[in-house]
């Protein structure tokens, strides 16, 4: 009897694991979201005054809150509560099973001395680097959060060099007048000296053989920090506090699994250098949500590595959902590159307002990244201002692209060569933007694949498609503004327009470039007669536009 319960058991068992098995496996779909686990913490907890820290905001508490949070982890872990109060202190460092909880009215201000960082290993784009230490760091580490109502303030303005032009006519004299150097020609702050010598010089701050950290001694002040950088961590919790006025970078999630982001204001001044919100880094299993940004830089921003070195440690950031979020300011809204070169797939991202970034959605990589960036999903997007292209995908990165009439020499297709595909984007409404839709590929491998659909796009120019293949768009409403064609396509092939409609009562639909652009489609659409519906420059050929009712 026993045996034969023992082999329902077993059988029972291998049944469980295979369904298991078969479940991961399951393509991810807006029907099989990521799961993201979310770490648990003891509720012991020892409050930073307990080990000495003083909330004045003149002592400085870095050693009360460190050893708060060593003892803690020490005792298998639990809540390290920062009170009430002004904490003045020097860079932290994170412990397994820690909570680090703010109280709403807790300001956690990090020293702008900068003898208070030591200088480390560190990454820069995906490349070891020298920097300073952050503000707060964590590697290797599991079971973490930072959690509460509090503010967490980088000090980031004690940190950065910044122009004249970029701040008000107060703002520089207050500046002038904290201390730090003034260029010669007076358009440019520093914070020292050592940060004007190495931004006129130019030094690399990349590690190698032979090169060691004291090296970077005279041009310290120049290597600023990210303001949080988590490395190889598991089951993280970022909840409730706000991120601002970060040194470089604001949030560094950095090959990490299971992280939460959630209820997070991050902020930087618009005229932050690098200030970017949020770089998401060659992690897996990642939730944001409900977080605002008004950033100097990208807000959200996917990242996987540059070059060799990204591509060396191929570690892709995957199994992603980004909800409920709001950017006021930034260089775009949600963004993945340029530093891709590890790849970026299973993404999803939907219902979230850009509003007054420069662009909306933004997909940017270069010759020489290499990477695959396939399998995003996005939906429900609602735009407002936006500087200049709504919805943006660009494969010439600070790069110059030839012009339509121009020959060029085609590379080989290789480890180097980025790659755009299957990326899904539907119902996205942007009131206001240069430009609604830009595609541009490049030669050796075209964006491909990507598919649109339920777009209202009240912007001054329509659509910009080049080097492009698989260009899919369905049920869209171009509100542009007259003087230009609606869509220009250029050296692209198999490009659809289904249900299209424009406010445009004259001037032409399509613009066509290039002798090697066919298999353009138009159906389901009808346009004023008043309208010229094609012409066709530097050797395109008119059969390569059909409508079709």
């Amino acid at each position: 009897m026993n045996k034969v319960f023992l082999k329902e058991l077993l059988l029972l068992l291998f049944c469980v694991i295979g369904m298991s098995a078969k479940a991961q496996t399951k393509p991810y779909s807006w029907d099989n979201l990521p799961v993201i686990i979310e770490p648990v913490f003891k509720k012991d907890t020892i409050n930073i005054i307990q080990y000495g820290a003083k909330p004045d905001g003149v002592s400085l508490n870095t050693k009360a809150i460190n050893d708060a949070i060593s003892a803690c982890s020490a005792k298998g872990g639990g809540v390290v509560l920062i009170p009430n109060g002004f904490w003045l202190t020097g860079p932290i460092k994170l412990k397994s099973n820690v909570n680090l909880h703010l109280k709403k009215n807790a300001l956690l201000l990090f020293s702008k001395n900068f003898d208070d960082y030591k200088i480390i290993e560190g990454n820069y784009e995906g490349v070891p680097s020298a920097k300073n230490e952050s503000p707060i760091m964590g590697t290797n580490l599991q079971n973490i959060a930072i959690t509460g109502k509090g503010t967490i303030d980088g000090n980031g303005d004690a940190w950065r060099m910044v122009g004249k032009n970029k701040l008000t006519e107060g703002e520089w004299k207050n500046k002038v007048a904290s201390g730090g150097i003034v260029s010669e020609d007076q358009k440019m702050w520093f914070p020292s000296e050592k940060t004007k010598k190495a931004y006129y010089e130019k030094p690399s701050t990349l590690l190698g053989p032979g090169v060691k950290l004291e090296d970077f001694e005279p041009i310290k002040d120049f290597l600023r920090p990210n303001l949080i950088v988590l490395t190889s961590c598991k089951n993280v919790l970022l909840e409730g506090v706000v991120f601002q006025n970060s040194p470089a970078w604001n949030v560094h999630p950095l090959m990490c699994e299971n992280l939460t982001m959630r209820d997070l204001f991050i902020k930087n001044p618009d005229y932050a250098q690098n200030g970017d919100g949020a770089d998401i880094e060659s992690c897996k299993n990642v939730l944001m949500e409900n977080c605002v940004f008004d950033v100097g830089d990208d807000a959200i921003c996917i990242k996987s590595g540059k070059d060799a070195e990204g591509r060396k440690r191929g570690m892709p950031t995957e199994n992603m959902i980004i909800r409920n979020n709001t950017v006021y300011n930034g260089h775009g809204g949600f963004v993945i590159g340029s530093e891709m070169s590890g790849g970026a797939r299973n993404i999803f991202v939907y219902d979230c307002t850009f509003r007054g970034t420069d662009k909306g959605l933004r997909f940017k990589t270069t010759r020489g990244r290499g990477g695959v960036v396939e399998n995003i999903f996005i939906k429900n997007i609602n735009m407002v201002d936006i500087g200049s292209e709504a919805i943006f995908f660009d494969m010439y990165y600070w790069v110059k692209s030839p012009q339509a009439n121009e020959a060029v020499v085609v590379p080989a297709v290789t480890e180097e060569t980025p790659v755009f595909k299957n990326i899904y984007i539907q119902n996205i409404v942007c009131d206001g933007a240069k430009k609604g839709v830009f595609v541009r590929g490049i030669p050796e491998m075209p964006v491909n694949n990507i598919y649109m659909e339920n777009l209202v796009l009240n912007t001054d120019i329509g659509v910009e498609i080049k080097d492009a293949k698989g260009i899919y768009l369905k049920n869209c409403d171009l509100r542009t503004k007259p003087g230009k064609e609606i869509v220009y396509v250029e050296t692209s092939q198999d490009i659809s327009f289904d249900a299209i409609k424009s406010n445009q009562s004259a001037g032409t639909i399509f613009n066509i470039n290039g002798e090697n652009s066919s298999n353009i489609s138009i159906k389901n659409s009808s346009f004023p007669e008043s309208l010229t519906k094609a012409v066709f420059n530097n050797k395109a050929n008119a059969k390569s536009l059909k409508f079709n009712k």
